[in-house]
Formats: C-alpha cells, sequence, structure tokens
C-alpha cells in the first residue's frame, strides 16, 4: 500500500473516532431526518417508503421494479438467497461503520493480477486489471457447456480500489467468472499520457474497452458491475449504447443516480474532505502536465467535489462550458430510455454517502422501466453490506445469483423460441404436402412465445 494511503487511512479513522457524535448530527441537517425520524425509517425498513410496485424479501430487503416475466424470475432467485437472510445485530451494522470499514481499511492481499494498456483514439490509456488467480480447487462453472463468463468490475470514480471491489472479483472467480478491472486514465497506476481525464459520465473510453473486451472474448457472456459513483459510468455506456452494449446483465452497487444535485448538496465533511483529499493526491503527479489546460492552482485550492468537478472540466482553458452544459452531456441517466439490458441496483436506506432513498433515488424509474431493478435494503451504508461472518459482503452474492438467474431465463427463452421455430417449420411442412383438416386447436397451443428481448417486458 503506498505510503500516501497509509496517511490518508489513519487520518480519516482519527477524525471518525473524534467526531463521531457530531458527524452523525451533521449527517442528518444534510438529509433532513431527525434522530427519531432515522431511528423510524429504521423501524419502518425501506418498503414502507415507496407505495407501488414493492415486493418484499428475506432481511428486510424489498424489490422494487415493474411487474414482467424476468421480474417475477428474479423475485424467485432473490427470495431463495441465503445472502438476504437476516443476520444477526452487530456493531458493524452502523452506516458510517459499514462504509469507513470499506473504504479505508487495507484492501490486505488480493487477488493476482494481469494489467493490460490500452490505447484509446486520442492516443490515451486506460488500464485492464484480468483477476488471474488464485483459483480455488472445486471452482463452480457458472456457464455449463461454454466459455466462462467475463465480469466487467468497474470501481468509484475517484479511482480508489476498495476491499469490496476485489472481493467481488474473487468471488466472481470461484464461481466461474473471469474478472477485469475498468481503470481510467490516471486511476491507480494507470499513466496519464495525454492531458485529458474522463468526465463524470463519458463513456467513450468505455466503449473501447469493452470492444477490446469483445475481440479477446467474442464468444463469452459479458456481465458489468459499478461500485458507488462508478455507476455513472455503467449507466452511461448502457444508454447510449442500447441493444448494443454486448452487456448480457448488469449491477450498481450503492449508485450515486442524480449526480448533479448529489454534487451541488455536498457531502457530510468528513466524506467530502477523504474523497476531495484523495482526488487531489492522485492528479498531484499530473500537476504539470494539467497546467496548460486548467488552472491547476484554483483546482487545488477547491473546498467542495463540485468546485474540484467544475474547474476540472468547465473552466477549462480551451474549450470552457457551463455546469449545465456539463450535466446535460454527462447526466447518467440521459439515454436511460434506451438501456435493453437488465440492471440491478442496490442501494441502503441508511447511506450516509448518497442520503435517504426518497430523495436521492428516482423511484419512477424503476417503477415504469422494465429494465431496472432496485433491491433496497435497510443497513448497510455506502457499498458497505458487510456482515460480521467470515464472508464476502452479502450484496456479491446476490449480484452473482442474480445473474444466474439471467442467464438461465434468456436460455429458456431461447430453447422456447426454437421450440416454436420447429413446431412453426413442421406445421408448414405438413401444410405443403397435403390439407390439414381442421380440428379443435389444445388449450397449450394458445401460449404466446416471445423472443427473450420482449418476454421480459411485458
Amino acid at each position: 500500500m503506498p505510503p500516501w494511503t497509509a496517511v490518508l487511512a489513519l487520518l480519516l479513522a482519527a477524525l471518525a473516532l473524534l467526531l463521531l457524535r457530531p458527524w452523525k448530527r451533521a449527517v442528518g441537517a444534510r438529509i433532513s431526518l431527525r434522530d427519531h425520524e432515522e431511528q423510524d425509517v429504521v423501524n419502518r425498513g425501506p418498503s414502507e417508503q415507496f407505495n407501488d410496485r414493492r415486493e418484499p424479501l428475506p432481511g428486510g430487503c424489498s424489490l422494487i421494479c415493474k411487474p414482467s416475466a424476468l421480474a417475477q424470475c428474479l423475485l424467485r432467485a432473490l427470495r431463495r438467497s441465503a445472502a438476504l437472510e437476516p443476520a444477526r445485530s452487530s456493531w458493524l451494522s452502523g452506516p458510517h461503520l459499514q462504509t469507513l470499514c470499506h473504504f479505508i481499511l487495507p484492501v490486505g492481499p488480493g487477488p493476482d493480477l494481469a494489467r493490460e494498456y490500452l490505447q484509446l483514439a486520442d492516443d490515451g490509456l486506460v488500464a485492464l486489471d484480468w483477476v488471474i488467480g488464485p483459483c480455488a480447487r472445486g471452482r463452480r462453472v457458472t456457464n455449463s457447456g461454454g466459455l466462462p463468463p467475463v465480469l466487467l468490475v468497474i470501481p468509484n470514480a475517484w479511482g480508489r480500489l476498495t476491499r469490496n471491489v476485489l472481493g467481488l472479483c474473487l468471488l466472481a472467480l470461484d464461481r466461474g467468472y473471469y474478472p477485469v478491472i475498468f481503470h481510467r486514465r490516471g486511476h491507480h497506476g494507470c499513466p496519464l499520457v495525454s492531458p485529458r481525464l474522463q468526465p463524470f459520465g463519458d463513456p467513450s473510453d468505455l466503449k473501447e474497452a469493452v470492444t477490446y473486451i469483445r475481440f479477446r472474448h467474442p464468444a463469452a457472456p459479458l456481465f458489468a458491475v459499478s461500485e458507488g459513483s462508478g455507476s455513472a459510468l455503467l449507466l452511461s455506456y448502457l444508454g447510449e449504447c442500447g441493444s448494443s452494449s454486448y452487456v448480457t446483465g448488469a449491477a450498481c452497487i450503492s449508485p450515486v443516480l442524480r449526480c448533479r444535485e448529489w454534487f451541488e448538496a455536498g457531502l457530510p465533511w468528513l466524506y467530502e474532505r477523504g474523497f476531495l483529499l484523495h482526488q487531489k493526491i492522485t492528479l498531484s503527479r499530473y500537476a504539470s502536465a494539467l497546467e496548460d489546460t486548467v488552472d491547476t492552482s484554483k483546482l487545488f485550492r477547491s473546498s467542495s467535489l463540485r468546485e474540484f468537478e467544475e474547474t476540472l472540466f468547465c473552466h477549462t482553458k480551451s474549450f470552457p462550458i457551463s455546469w449545465d452544459t456539463y450535466w446535460d452531456l454527462n447526466d447518467p441517466l440521459r439515454d436511460v430510455d434506451e438501456a435493453a439490458v437488465p440492471v440491478l441496483c442496490i442501494c441502503s436506506a441508511d447511506d450516509p454517502v448518497c442520503g435517504p432513498p426518497d430523495h436521492t433515488l428516482p423511484t419512477e424509474l424503476f417503477q415504469s422501466n422494465p429494465y431496472f431493478f432496485l433491491l433496497l435494503s435497510n443497513h448497510g451504508g455506502h457499498c458497505g453490506f458487510l456482515r460480521p461472518e467470515p464472508m464476502p459482503a452479502w450484496s456479491h452474492e446476490v449480484i452473482l445469483e442474480s445473474f444466474k438467474a439471467l442467464t438461465e431465463f434468456f436460455r429458456m427463452e431461447e430453447r422456447m423460441k426454437g421450440l416454436s421455430r420447429r413446431r412453426t417449420s413442421f406445421l408448414a411442412g405438413r401444410r405443403r404436402w397435403g390439407g390439414l383438416q381442421k380440428r379443435e386447436v389444445s388449450p397449450s397451443s394458445n401460449l404466446e412465445i416471445f423472443s427473450w428481448k420482449r418476454s421480459y417486458t411485458r
């Protein structure tokens, strides 16, 4: 672990211990909930905050979605999931501890990674870390009879590779996936070879990375998972590419969906300062390279995430744009109606970074769009979802189980479509060689058969 990361971890941990009580009040002020109202939210459970389209799940969770064939399949899988079973209460159940353990603690021994640098069309570089080990004995086979599916993992927008991301990669590797971690320009040791960084919701670099992954694994299914603020990149990609995204299914852990409001409202003091400090340290090594494009002195004096983002991408020396224009181009939900991939969003009602779900989650999206599913839990913090048992975060288990359910659902749909084709060709052949006598049609022949692209949206 780099020295500055250890210093940052110790600093944030000390501040958390010293400022725990006033910090909790600051969070309550930001999200407009008093202490007794916070307790009321916990007692009510997340399902009571939404009146329509909710389905109860084990562990006090709820699934908010539009009714469909795929929704019923996913609901059955989640209700059978052992990961959602209620866990005993522990000291780890607090939202701030869940979040801090996830972001601050050292990552420890992670998986074996093989790095590739991908040169982009504008000569920039992004990095792909392929997870190649360790491979446990008795590794499960996810895609029986076919190639192992590729799992594309997108970390948060600050470039911090967290414990949960590495834990997800290890679990996916054990379940028969081939995980690969996408790193943006200048993030996690990826050199910044051109004075251009990737805006918050610009998927152009990700498009080229997915094209390369498809070139390497043309016949393997592709799934995608994003963490926290990195979900803006994944959702932007799915919206822009639509049915040409090559992705079979996607999941977002604690996504930031109303990004502009999130930047403008600001985060609780400790999180705001921690994320801001991390970004300044990351970009400090490229200060001289960025001088020709941005005002670096103003950039490193920024006192908020909004000021940092606005200085870096709006107040450029060559092509300045307004804050409104920036979000017109980078809002992750700008093309959400074009998305044609099932997306499971896992959120927590006590998320201290995103805020309360009734203010920060566009519930109408999940209630009206058949491709989006919201799994809302009582506890979990921001990207935490930890339990005291010696197991990965329960969100990882749920994501991989949902991907398995998607795979089985699509395989069944293709099988039904194939049976429909064979039956049609058989009847056509009989009509060619002789007229068929009129007969009463059996009830089973009146069943509607749809291709998988339509059946789970009905």
